[in-house]
């Protein structure tokens, strides 16, 4: 299995530490797909930003077709996210 080398919440400063808490804040805790790009604090920034924009965001779809949507690929990709 890859490894990839990520910072710690107890060692996170500026962006990093900002997203840690805010993922703290909204599911009470880091989830691993967001420690694994800790080592790149703008682009965990930029993906949170986009996932906020497709699944938080008013759009066409209703949240809950956004949701079902996500769990169908992510199942088809084998993802457990």
């Amino acid at each position: 299995m890859a490894y990839i080398e990520q910072i710690p919440e107890d060692q996170a400063t500026g962006i990093l530490k900002a997203q840690y808490d805010a993922a703290r804040s909204r599911a009470g805790g880091v989830a691993n797909i967001i420690r694994v790009m800790s080592r790149d604090p703008r682009s965990l920034q930029a993906s949170i930003q986009l996932y906020v924009a497709i699944m938080k965001s008013p759009n066409a779809l209703e949240p809950a077709r956004r949701e079902m949507l996500a769990a169908v690929v992510s199942c088809a990709n084998g993802c457990y996210y």
